[in-house]
């Protein structure tokens, strides 16, 4: 039926002038094919809106375009909308129009103008892509590459995304549908602004908020609000901090003061303790020499402990101020880091900062501990610790030693063959000779427990008394000899004769019985030293006393003859 109808118009009017006639009717006419034109929405269907765009029929769009997907369209009979004409779709004459296309073409436009000018554009980051993420900027889509996203490395994106915030175009190709876009650009004019505001108005001792952008070992970078302070490790807090991470962490807040800065270079020193009190101040009325306290061990060198006080007060304790026992030990084989400690004030200096502690003041001195326990002349009894060319080293208590000289081994042996008896670990006693508390030294002796053997001797024995001695030993220099089996002593060759050519040691043998003069005598090493010399003298001084003398005729063979007939006389 309608075949024939159209064959019936066709001959009415013509071949040519029919298609002409229904191009017209049916909306043929493609001048508005990806344009962008104005509508009013008629009505609303299940899945479209029906829109009079002012052309030959209604055109349609798809609903979910006006809305985010899961939401109602944001879209009712009356509204004037921009839309995309895509096509016509068929016979019917229906139009199909594009409300995102059409957002697409304005938004395009508008950013041609904004890239053309220079200007920033409002977007927003909703998506993540390879390499970077995808901005929404009113329609248009763009790339923001990871590189162009902030000033610095951003660990989190997420804080940025859906969020509107100005970006440059960097690129764009319409003709490939291509937008590059960088926010940092945006933020890094922001910040030559702000930099060039702040510098014109720094001046040293403002108080300034920061965040910390960087930390290194010396420090911390904090940006000011594009600048950057340096805040160095020392000026971060009173106490002692050893690494700036300590205390301060990347994105961090943190108000700081300028300490210095230089226009010239445009460095800038900022400090964060300077805004707290100082703790140094009145630090000596604080804490007077001699008093005690518990602190904290913060740190150990070499040479000694540093000791917290309190926050920001630190002082050290001296390695030679550490024990009254351990000599030569590193410090951190007495104490470790965090271990709280008593110690005694020695001395402050508040000009330079510096506190001198004491760890071994807070105990008692072993040594003056020991000369109250024992007193001169007690007996004690200990381990032989150590043994030393010169003497014993005698283990008293946990950490003090008293020393034993070879000398006081034994009153009869030498000290070699004395020593030679005795081996580490043993135990001995030992009597309390002396205290030296100054010094740290406690004096033994082994030989002293039993009686000199040789006293009674000693105490018979004067200097010029003649006794008789036997020889033990010959040698070179003399002979050395024996005095009541007890008490040595030595006859030097110049002190053997009084005549030369008999100062000869040879010509005595051991076991042979002299008679000498007793020259000194040293009770300390009971030893004697004598001369055949000067006793042979004394006789003859006596002899010229007893029988004569040269100024009466007699010669001295003479008198010395007498004196010898008259005691083999006697002795008979």
């Amino acid at each position: 039926m309608a075949s024939a109808t159209i064959n019936q118009s066709a001959d009415r009017f013509g071949g040519e002038d029919f298609a002409s006639l229904l191009d017209e009717t049916l909306g043929r006419d493609t001048g508005f094919d990806g344009s962008v034109v104005s509508g009013r929405v008629i009505r609303l269907t299940d899945e479209f809106a029906i829109v009079d765009v002012g052309l030959k029929s209604e055109g349609r769009v798809a609903l979910k375009e006006f809305g985010p997907p899961g939401l109602a369209p944001e879209v009712k009979p009356g509204d004037h909308v921009e839309l995309y004409v895509e096509r016509y779709e068929d016979r019917d004459g229906s139009i199909v129009l594009s409300r995102e296309k059409a957002r697409r073409e304005e938004a395009w436009t508008n950013l041609e103008k904004a890239f053309e000018g220079q200007q920033r554009v409002q977007g927003t980051i909703y998506g993540r892509v390879k390499g970077g993420f995808t901005v929404d900027l009113g329609g248009a889509m763009a790339f923001l590459p990871g590189s162009q996203v902030d000033i610095r490395p951003v660990r989190d994106v997420g804080p940025l995304m859906g969020t509107p915030q100005p970006f440059q175009i960097l690129k764009m190709d319409r003709a490939r549908g291509n937008i590059v876009v960088s926010r940092r650009a945006v933020l890094e004019e922001t910040r030559a602004e702000q930099r060039s505001e702040l510098i014109q108005g720094l001046k040293e001792g403002m108080i300034l908020d920061g965040v910390v952008k960087n930390i290194t070992d010396y420090g911390a970078f904090v940006d000011l609000g594009g600048v950057d302070g340096l805040l160095h490790v020392t000026d971060i807090a009173w106490k002692r901090i050893n690494h700036p991470s300590e205390a301060l962490q990347i994105g961090q807040q943190v108000r700081v003061q300028v300490i210095r800065f230089n226009p010239e270079t445009q460095r800038i020193s900022l400090g964060m303790k300077q805004l707290d009190a100082d703790p140094w101040d009145g630090v000596a009325i604080k804490y007077p020499a001699g008093a005690r306290y518990t602190g904290r061990v913060t740190n150990i060198t070499d040479y000694g402990a540093f000791v917290e006080l309190e926050p920001g007060v630190e002082g050290l304790v001296h390695v030679s101020e550490m024990s009254w026992t351990k000599k030569n030990v590193h410090p951190g084989k007495i104490v470790a880091t965090s271990q709280e400690v008593d110690v005694m004030v020695l001395d402050v200096d508040s000009s330079k900062r510096r506190i001198s502690l004491g760890l071994k003041q807070v105990q008692r001195n072993p040594w003056e501990q020991f000369a109250e326990d024992h007193k001169i002349g007690s007996t004690v009894e200990g381990e032989v610790r150590n043994i030393t060319e010169f003497g014993l080293f005698i283990g008293i208590s946990a950490d003090v030693d008293g020393m034993v000289h070879m000398s006081d081994l034994s009153w009869d042996e030498s000290g070699e063959a004395a020593m030679a008896k005795y081996e580490k670990g043993q135990i001995v006693q030992a009597k309390v000779l002396d205290v030296d508390v100054e010094k740290e030294r406690i004096s033994l002796g082994i030989k002293q427990l039993h009686e000199d053997p040789a006293a009674d001797s000693l105490g018979k024995v004067n200097k010029g008394a003649i006794v008789t001695c036997i020889v033990t030993a010959v040698q070179s220099n003399g002979i050395e000899v024996k005095v009541d089996d007890v008490l040595s002593g030595f006859i030097r060759r110049a002190e053997l004769s009084r005549d030369k050519a008999e100062q000869r040691p040879e010509r005595f043998a051991v076991g042979e019985r002299v008679d000498a003069k007793v020259i000194s005598v040293d009770r300390a090493a009971r030893k004697l030293s004598l001369t055949i010399k000067g006793r042979e003298m004394e006789e003859d001084k006596q002899a010229i006393s007893d029988y004569g003398s040269s100024d009466s005729g007699a010669s001295l063979g003479d008198i010395l003859g007498a004196a010898i007939r008259r005691r083999n006389t006697s002795s008979e």
